[in-house]
């Protein structure tokens, strides 16, 4: 058993359980292929050359069959049904189960990306839970990378949707509405409505309300540093000019593909 797995039961979220073999259609790989390449110009601004990569809360997969190959992946997620989603997509990839708060696989990678299952982290504490076992994961030299949806200075209420429809004609789609009922806190809400077509055309609609942290940026870069890293990054509105700076101080060429609209980088020291 990995160090840190989860004793309890998968997330309480229907999406992580029965629904995650509709997850390729709700969300279809495609739609992360431009954000995936810029996130593997990031991992390469690392100190050394970036092969072992762990990425923590990979969920069905999507970002990950974007960047193995080239890159040497190890997938780690919480969800049992998410893991086995991802191992038919991503079938050559290390899967071990386990919480990313916790985890401790007692080796480490050249660098190690937290996409947005860092979302599902509401506290501080926890945060800071995950900060520090992306440290421990991560080889002197190396980059840690954080990809959340949301910080608490650009949250903007609204509204979204996607989905997709497979060759057998199952069709899985959602809407989202995004509020925050406490500014004043760490965490937002967002209802979901997935909506499910079997291929026989019984549809059944499942709507469920997701807590998702939402931190300022100046707690991720404190937090980041607490934990021996040096600490950039990005969110909409703009900051911390320091972005892909390598530790020495000289700048590097700035990643292509699609910039997403919050990233935190951890260096961590030779």
């Amino acid at each position: 058993m990995v160090a840190g797995q989860s004793a309890g039961p998968d997330p309480e979220y229907r999406l992580y359980q029965d629904l995650a073999g509709w997850w390729p259609l709700i969300s279809p790989p495609g739609e992360y292929t431009a954000e995936a390449a810029y996130l593997a110009a990031v991992l390469r601004t690392a100190d050394i050359p970036v092969r072992e990569v762990l990425d923590l809360g990979s969920g069905g997969g999507h970002v990950a069959s974007h960047l193995a190959g080239p890159l040497d992946l190890t997938l780690v997620d919480r969800s049992a049904a998410m893991l086995a989603t991802s191992r038919r997509l991503n079938p050559g990839c290390a899967h071990h189960q386990g919480d990313m708060r916790t985890l401790r696989l007692g080796r480490v990678f050249d660098a190690v990306l937290v996409h947005d299952a860092i979302d599902y982290v509401t506290t501080e504490a926890g945060l800071r839970q995950v900060i520090e076992t992306a440290f421990a994961h991560c080889r002197p030299g190396g980059i840690a990378v954080f990809v959340p949806d949301y910080t608490a200075e650009t949250f903007q209420p609204g509204s979204g949707g996607g989905g997709s429809t497979a060759p057998d004609g199952r069709q899985g789609s959602f809407r989202e509405w995004r509020s925050d009922p406490d500014p004043a806190d760490d965490w937002i809400e967002v209802r979901y409505e997935f909506v499910l077509r079997a291929a026989d055309g019984a549809t059944e609609v499942v709507r469920e309300t997701h807590r998702l942290g939402a931190f300022r940026q100046a707690s991720w870069l404190r937090l980041l540093a607490e934990a021996g890293f040096q600490a950039a990054g990005f969110a909409a509105a703009g900051f911390a000019a320091a972005e892909f700076t390598a530790a020495a101080g000289s700048s590097v060429q700035a990643p292509s593909g699609q910039r997403p609209a919050h990233l935190f980088t951890g260096r961590r020291p030779r």
